[in-house]
């Protein structure tokens, strides 16, 4: 097979150049788990999860004491997308386009346009993992970095990874270009933030140890209706399964991702099903894990919150994005060459083809993913 991709890696790189330069802050801030092997759609990618490193009392001997057994987790992501962005041209139109801007150019354009087109579903899809989070902090409706010198915001989230838990390096901070201008216009002052990258290089900074990035694709959430709502039993710390009680004439609907507070409790807990209870009803909300952090008791009052952007705040193992090939024939296919790419900046790997027909040629930058927040204690939104 005659390698008539080569000619293209110029293009292609800087393409990739343009793009990676985007807004798409979650897909180098998460988990990549790639490999050569092709994925077809629906298929499970399983990832290793293990448990906490077993800790004992050191006791002198002559003899080696065995290892304490341990049991390795694991969990599957399942490939939900395999998507090819695609463009052609005849051979009438190269030689039009030859006589103007010039065909080299127009293609090159094209392949830029299809980069972006995929990475921007991955990056929606990265982001849509909000609704799984576990607590969020902040005032919906109130764009985080509002003060100068004031990165309370970012510490606040930084808590709640650190109450639960979370591991305390390689966490993430990705925010909304509205959260950006604070941080950009009101965060640069070198004396405030003790470097002059935001002024020189056009980067976010590492504030808390959490390195910040913009993304375009920062869920905007509404709000849904919560009204003569309160507990309907007694609930103990950790429970992640809550009985509403509905009044006559009141109502409780929610989506994944909203935002639940409890009589007595500051915190705010993330919603993980979609549920709604009619008015004089009771039912059952599940909340992300770990759950409730202070128990309650019947007849506390629960309120939902305003409606508002998901900054998202994370450990960077939490959230992984398993990305392949898309699946082909064993028998090969119609394409006259394949090759696949790897982005530097963001390690997203994407398999560009090239179809020969009559008269015809088909180029395709595809990609097979699929993501998974698999430890929700260690996310935490930003409200804004």
């Amino acid at each position: 097979m005659a390698n008539n991709i080569t000619q293209l890696m110029p293009d292609i790189y800087e393409a990739l150049d343009i793009v990676s330069r985007e807004l798409t802050g979650m897909i180098p801030a998460v988990t990549m788990n790639s490999s050569a092997e092709r994925a077809g759609l629906n298929q499970k990618i399983r990832v290793d999860v293990e448990p906490a490193g077993n800790v004992s009392d050191i006791t002198p001997a002559m003899t080696i004491p065995n290892p304490t057994d341990q049991t390795s987790g694991s969990t599957d992501i399942v490939i939900t997308k395999s998507r090819a962005a695609e463009f052609g041209f005849i051979g009438d139109e190269q030689k039009i386009l030859d006589t103007g801007i010039g065909y080299g150019n127009v293609r090159a354009n094209k392949i830029a346009q299809a980069i972006r087109s995929v990475t921007n579903e991955v990056e929606i899809d990265l982001c849509a993992l909000q609704a799984s989070f576990s607590r969020a902090a902040g005032a919906s409706g109130t764009t985080p970095f509002g003060t100068a010198g004031n990165y309370t915001d970012a510490s606040n989230a930084l808590k709640i990874l650190k109450d639960n838990g979370a591991p305390l390096t390689d966490n993430q901070l990705v925010i909304n270009t509205t959260a950006g201008v604070n941080l950009l216009g009101l965060q640069a002052n070198v004396d405030a933030a003790g470097s002059a990258s935001i002024l020189r290089q056009g980067v976010l900074l590492d504030i808390n140890g959490m390195p910040i990035r913009e993304s375009a694709q920062i869920v905007d959430q509404a709000a849904q209706a919560q009204t003569g709502c309160t507990v309907t039993g007694a609930e103990a710390i950790g429970s992640t399964s809550i009985g509403v009680t509905v009044a006559g004439g009141g109502a409780f609907s929610a989506d994944a991702g909203d935002i639940l507070t409890f009589a007595d409790d500051s915190r705010k807990y993330v919603v993980a099903t979609a549920v709604d209870i009619a008015g004089g009803a009771t039912g059952t909300v599940v909340i992300a894990a770990p759950g409730l952090q202070q128990a309650q008791s019947a007849t506390k009052a629960i309120a939902g919150d305003a409606a508002g952007s998901r900054n998202m705040a994370f450990n960077r193992s939490a959230l992984v994005l398993a990305a392949r090939a898309p699946a082909r024939p064993s028998e090969g296919d119609m394409a006259e060459d394949v090759i696949v790419i790897t982005d530097p900046r963001s390690g997203l790997s994407m398999e560009f083809a090239m179809y020969k027909g009559y008269r015809k040629v088909r180029y395709e930058v595809g990609l097979a993913w699929g993501v998974k927040n698999i430890k929700p204690e260690h996310t935490a939104l930003l409200l804004g």
